[in-house]
Formats: structure tokens, C-alpha cells, sequence
């Protein structure tokens, strides 16, 4: 693959380098499609190694373009975890509704796909990891663009030079703070608390999902296999985001388990679960929206940059869709100026009705009040009896423009 033609800034014969902070979805998205443009690749993580589990994710509508193209497709179909049945209960554990998951979430049987998040890491992974450098266990610690390229100093002390930096680091971006300030002027609190976590399959759970809900609680427990492992998730309205939480495991536990004190069905058995779990993760329901995803010679991709929340379920898709089209724009424009316009400019509106899906309607299955409860308990019983739903059309919103590097 030649780089003639690619301006670099630093230099209009070397391989324009590239340093992306992130290697969970997006940054290994992003560098494949960099490196296929002619880039040289460097990613930066500060796990120590590639992070597997995590909770299920999806790869909807032009997500799945996007990983036909990378040559991906068979391996995450063969990924897919294929739940059969999400069954909805009430406060005593009463069966409310039980239907395809799909009815619920507006994918397609046969075209959109579910895969554990570190499935889909893992073979994005190993698609780049002979083309690109990885550097694990290290994060950027500071950015000076003073110069002709991006100066960055790495926590581990030490310096390089790059022509164009992205943060790919997620929704608590630490790329971002640096270039923008910090988060709170770009984060959009959708009134929601969650907490995800591991718990032994008791229940003799296979291949669905059971969802429990009282005003304002949400407890659910996914069996993604024949597993004797469960993903458990629960959720809760609150009105204003428990700051002094969000950094302490210890208080995050005692919140969770204070909100849940009482519960019926099998939550007391989920947060005693909790209690014990060591892969816990709890975080606030919210978007990232931003005037800009770039700055200088730095860009943002994915939750950095515009992060939906868990309430829209495409988070990943927005990942995957969003590097391909920041990579076409650096491709297809010899200027980064030009590049990072062309990619905002042909992805913020599917940006923007991903994001919407929220405001029409995604939170309805987790109600706060007792009447709204009752309202979605009857549009789940119609669903029952109605044709599979149909995709939403923000899934499959944006065309790709055919991947050309400039030669």
C-alpha cells in the first residue's frame, strides 16, 4: 500500500502516523481503515492487555456494512449470540410478556447481530495487530500541536511525534478533556444509574433474557449461552447523578443495594451477587454532545465524541460506522483541516437520529412512573401478536461512500 499522495504535515514522503487512544471498538476500527489508507498505526491503551467479557452489544444496520467491508462478517455471525426469547416480568416475578428480542430492540432476524463486547474486541484485535502498533499499558499523559505534528508525552514518560492524534478512550475521554475541557459541558445525564455485572447461572437461564421492572427499577438477567455464567444488569431512575459515587466501588455497591432493599422476584439474589462480583462496572445513562469532534490535528471518534447511552443499543454500531467514516475523510482529503470537516459533516446527522432514539421512545422500557409502567406493559402484550418490528430507520440512516485511498 503506497502513502504517495497523503500529506502528512511533517513530511510529503513518509507515511502519515497516526496515534489512536483506545482499543476497545472503535480504535481498532479506525485502524484498520487507516492503515488500508496508507497510515502508519499506532494504538494506546491503558489496560494492560486486550479487554474480553463485558455485556452483549449489538451491530446494527450500517454497522454491518461496515464489518462486510473490513471482512469481519463471518466471524461475528458466527459470534452471535442469538437470544430466542426476552421475557418481561412484574414486581412478584408474574410473567408480563415473553417475545423475540428483536421486537423489542427493532433489529432484523438474519442481518443484525448480537456478539459479547469482547468477542467483537477481540476479532477487531486480530484483524490489525500484524499491521498496527500496540502499546498496552501506557495512556497519553499530554498533547502540544505548537509544531508541525502532535507532540505527545506518554504516561510512561515516554515522547513521540505524530501528524494527526484521535481519541478513541471512550465516553469518560481523557483525550477529550485535554483538547475540550472537562466532561460536564458535553454531557447530556439522562436520569438513569446502572450496574453491570457477572453472577453464577442458577437459574437454568439459556439463550434469553429475563427482565423484572417496578416504577423506576429495572433488574435483568442475560444468559447469552448455555452458560453457567449471567450478565446482570440493574438499573434505576435518578434524578440527579451520584457524583460522589461514580469513583467509589464501595459506595456504588451501597447505593445499588439501597435503591433495591426490598425487591421482589430474584434481585436480592442479584445484589448480594453484586456484593461479590469482581468485574463490577457502574455508570450513569447519558450522551456526549459536542459543537466539534476535532481540534487541530486531534480528532475524537465514537463514545468520545458523540457516546448514545445504553438506551439507544448502538453505542458499538456508532463506533464501528464513525472510524470508517473519520478514516474515509482522512483518506479522500490531502489536508486534515479538510479531512476532520468531511467527516463531521457526513456523519453528524446519523449521529444525531442515533442519538434522538432516546427522545422517542428508547427509555420506555425502564418507566418511572406506575402508569407509564402499565402503558408499556400493554405495547409489549400487542407486540406479542403483532408482525416482527421492523429496523428503525436511524439504524440504516447513513450510506457508506465506497473506501478509496488516495494514491
Amino acid at each position: 500500500m503506497t502513502p504517495t499522495g497523503l500529506s502528512t504535515g511533517v513530511s510529503t514522503t513518509a507515511k502519515r502516523t497516526v496515534l489512536i487512544s483506545g482499543a476497545s471498538i472503535a480504535g481498532p476500527a479506525l485502524a484498520y481503515w487507516l492503515h488500508r489508507s496508507g497510515c502508519a498505526v499506532t494504538v494506546v491503551e491503558k489496560a494492560g492487555a486486550l479487554r474480553d467479557g463485558g455485556y452483549p452489544i449489538d451491530v446494527r444496520g450500517t454497522a454491518v456494512e461496515v464489518v462486510r467491508r473490513m471482512g469481519i462478517l463471518p466471524q461475528l455471525q458466527d459470534a452471535h449470540i442469538d437470544l430466542r426469547r426476552c421475557t418481561f416480568l412484574d414486581a412478584d416475578g408474574g410473567e408480563v410478556a415473553s417475545l423475540s428480542p428483536r421486537a423489542v430492540a427493532g433489529g432484523v432476524e438474519g442481518q443484525d447481530l448480537e456478539v459479547r463486547r469482547g468477542d467483537l474486541a477481540a476479532i477487531l484485535y486480530a484483524t490489525v495487530r500484524d499491521d498496527v502498533e500496540f502499546l498496552f499499558g501506557d495512556s497519553i499523559d499530554t498533547l502540544d500541536q505548537s509544531g508541525p505534528g502532535v507532540d505527545v508525552t506518554f504516561h510512561s514518560g515516554r515522547q513521540r511525534t505524530f501528524d494527526l492524534v484521535v481519541g478513541a478512550d471512550g465516553m469518560h475521554s481523557h483525550t477529550r478533556e485535554s483538547l475540550f475541557g472537562p466532561e460536564e459541558q458535553f454531557h447530556r445525564y439522562l436520569g438513569y444509574c446502572f450496574a453491570i455485572f457477572t453472577m453464577p447461572n442458577t437459574f437454568g437461564l439459556s439463550r434469553e433474557v429475563m427482565v423484572w421492572n417496578t416504577p423506576g427499577k429495572a433488574a435483568a438477567l442475560y444468559a447469552v449461552g448455555d452458560s453457567d455464567e449471567l450478565h446482570a444488569f440493574l438499573n434505576f431512575h435518578q434524578s440527579e447523578p451520584p457524583l460522589d459515587a461514580l469513583r467509589d466501588p464501595d459506595a456504588q455497591r451501597n447505593l445499588v443495594a439501597s435503591v433495591f432493599a426490598g425487591a421482589g422476584w430474584e434481585v436480592p439474589a442479584m445484589v448480594n451477587a453484586m456484593h461479590d462480583a469482581d468485574d463490577l462496572f457502574f455508570d450513569t445513562a447519558g450522551q456526549i454532545r459536542m459543537p466539534h469532534w476535532s481540534s487541530g490535528r486531534v480528532a475524537l471518534v465514537g463514545d468520545a465524541a458523540y457516546a448514545p447511552s445504553f438506551l439507544t443499543g448502538q453505542g458499538s454500531s456508532l463506533a464501528l460506522v464513525g472510524a470508517y467514516m473519520l478514516a474515509n475523510g482522512t483518506a479522500t482529503n490531502r489536508d486534515h483541516s479538510s479531512a476532520f470537516a468531511a467527516y463531521e459533516r457526513d456523519t453528524r446527522e446519523f449521529v444525531a437520529m442515533n442519538q434522538a432514539l432516546v427522545d422517542n421512545g428508547a427509555a420506555t422500557l425502564f418507566p418511572t412512573t406506575a402508569r407509564a409502567l402499565e402503558q408499556r406493559n400493554t405495547m409489549l402484550r400487542d407486540l406479542v401478536t403483532l408482525p416482527s418490528a421492523t429496523a428503525r430507520p436511524a439504524h440504516s440512516a447513513l450510506g457508506l461512500p465506497e473506501f478509496t485511498p488516495m494514491r
